[in-house]
């Protein structure tokens, strides 16, 4: 797809669309690669999402190529009473609906990146994902606070919190932030950070995108060489057993170590390898910032219970990129989840009979993260999510291959929440794939410095974000 636009051609062809304008079919045939109207060639492709569910039928595509061209977009859309949505990879998409009547702002040509291993910086454009910075970074021995895939949009992941395998020990991704190249509606690019337009840089951080499109942003590495990292699997019948010993443990484990306690039914499909094929485990993921003995002792208790299979091992940052096994091609699923304040002997209990072996439950990952540490502190300069709202959070996800499947995922991901509802104690924007009260997912006097910051900088509501913070 091209992506060489001039800020009049954008201007121009917008009026072209929208049947205002002179006759301009000269520059719209110059820029078809970056402008697309329902019907051009790669249409279908532009307006996919990672979730194949979600069927975007936007007014029109735009992939500007630099800071200046998305401004001439959010001009554009407010001459003509429309909104923009930006977007790259489509994680999280399904709140955003059809966006019918919507400029669908792709920054996929927004995709440059520099890493200054001096200063342990990295500059990277919003269309940056994290496998363009991970592997660069881990061969200078550096690590940045990427999630748990490396397909996931750096800018999208790290607006909306940044929860990943570093989180007990280094915190969340948006409060390593260091400096945002933003553009707010009838505002030219400009570049923001803890003393210029604080306010702006306080709700970018963990805001989502209800602030302005974000063209680039900076954020800290961290000094590590190698984490002490692997999965340990057990029979899919041990489910019970394995997530109260999992649960025990977390409460004795020091903020280096981060884990996750999960039920797993892999598909009998070919993209998954042959071992795990069609079967159904439940697993003991988890990284530790130490040494291989150091860890290896930690894991001992969890290495008693006699796992199937144990790939902890010692590995560069690159290493655990794809340790969740995250699918990395679009797929069509339903997903949900919650922070929990707490976890219970009963609840996980409660929890394996509803969705683990002998349920019938059609869900290929409930996925229980033990939050705490770094993640529950909240520092001098942190962001609009200065800490995570509870000690652990649960993540289910389901393939809904077609459309009946998509109501029969749903109600078994309801199921799958019931047995927590009494330990919930919030939503966090990057695990909440359905429209869902914003006011839920901040405490509430940040929720309130979100709505002034979203009025001031976007008082038309020309932005459209995912969970979108009211401007009234």
């Amino acid at each position: 797809m091209s992506s060489s636009v001039s800020i009049s051609d954008v201007e121009l062809l917008s009026d072209l669309v929208l049947g205002t304008g002179p006759d301009v079919a000269a520059p719209r045939a110059a820029i078809r690669g970056a402008l697309l109207e329902p019907g051009d060639p790669g249409w279908d492709e532009a307006r996919g999402t990672y979730n194949l569910v979600v069927d975007q039928q936007p007014a029109l595509i735009v992939v500007p190529a630099d800071a200046a061209e998305v401004a001439a977009v959010l001009r554009f859309a407010g001459r003509h009473g429309m909104r923009v949505a930006p977007q790259r990879t489509g994680h999280n998409a399904e709140p955003l609906g059809s966006l019918a009547g919507t400029v669908l702002l792709r920054t996929d040509a927004l995709r440059h990146v520099q890493i200054d291993a001096e200063r342990r910086r990295a500059l990277v454009g919003a269309g940056a994902k994290w496998e363009d910075v991970v592997p660069a970074a881990s061969a200078l021995g550096l690590a940045a606070l990427h999630g748990s895939t490396p397909d996931v949009s750096i800018a999208g992941y790290t607006l909306g919190g940044g929860l990943g395998w570093y989180g007990r020990a280094l915190g969340l991704a948006c409060n390593s932030v260091t400096g945002i190249q933003v553009v707010t509606p009838g505002a030219e690019p400009r570049w923001v950070d803890a003393d210029v337009e604080p306010e702006l840089f306080w709700a970018l951080r963990g805001g989502g995108g209800n602030f302005g499109v974000v063209t680039a942003l900076e954020f800290r590495l961290f000094p590590i060489s190698e984490v002490y990292a692997g999965i340990l699997f057990f029979p899919w019948e041990r489910s019970a057993e394995v997530l109260h010993a999992w649960e025990d443990w977390t409460r004795t484990v020091p903020d280096e170590m981060t884990s996750v306690g999960r039920i797993r039914q892999f598909q009998p499909i070919p993209a998954v390898p042959e071992p795990l094929r069609g079967k159904a485990f439940v697993l003991v993921e988890g990284i530790f910032l130490g040494t291989e003995e150091a860890g290896a002792r930690l894991m001992e208790p969890l290495r008693a219970l006699g796992p199937v299979a144990d790939t902890f091992a010692m590995v560069p940052p690159v290493g655990i990129a794809e340790l969740h096994m995250d699918s990395p091609l679009p797929m069509p699923y339903q997903g949900d989840g919650m922070v929990l304040a707490d976890l219970t002997g009963e609840a996980i209990d409660d929890l394996v009979a509803a969705v683990g072996p002998g349920s019938g439950s059609p869900l290929v990952s409930v996925t229980i993260r033990h939050l705490g540490g770094e993640l529950d502190r909240v520092r001098r300069g942190n962001g609009a999510l200065a800490r995570m709202p509870g000690s652990y959070i649960m993540f289910g996800i389901g393939m809904t291959p077609d459309p009946a499947s998509i109501e029969l995922t749903r109600g078994w991901l309801e199921t799958m929440k019931r047995p927590m509802r009494a330990l919930a104690s919030g939503h966090y924007l990057n695990f909440t794939e359905k429209r869902t009260d914003p006011a839920e997912m901040f405490p509430a006097d940040a929720y309130a410095r979100l709505r002034a910051v979203r009025a001031s900088v976007d008082p038309r509501g020309i932005l459209r974000a995912n969970h979108e913070i009211p401007v009234d």
